[in-house]
């Protein structure tokens, strides 16, 4: 895994290209290669955790497309999350 601080390049890179995976943490770039999960048994309350993950995914994404809700949104959250994050946070909480 490698770390790329204040590069012109790589600064608004994300996501998937070829094998290699670009994330942003903190104002870094972090690069990886891409995981190989085909060998991987999941257990239920994985597969159960998964799917009550993407209904908060649909959830936030939900918020997110609406431009009122997601103003309403942004006036109850702290300034260091973003709308996605908190909708996230918040649906997993209810739904516990």
């Amino acid at each position: 895994m490698a770390i790329s601080k204040n590069n012109i390049v790589t600064e608004t890179l994300s996501g998937k290209v070829g094998n290699i995976i670009f994330k942003n943490y903190g104002g870094k770039t972090v690069i990886s290669k891409y995981p190989d999960m085909s060998k991987v048994v999941k257990t239920e309350k994985q597969k159960e955790n998964q799917l009550q993950f993407k209904a908060a995914q649909a959830y936030a994404k939900s918020i997110i497309s609406d431009t009122e809700k997601k103003l309403a949104f942004t006036k109850t959250i702290p300034k260091d999350k973003t709308v996605y994050q908190a909708a996230i946070s918040k649906y997993l909480k209810e739904n516990k």
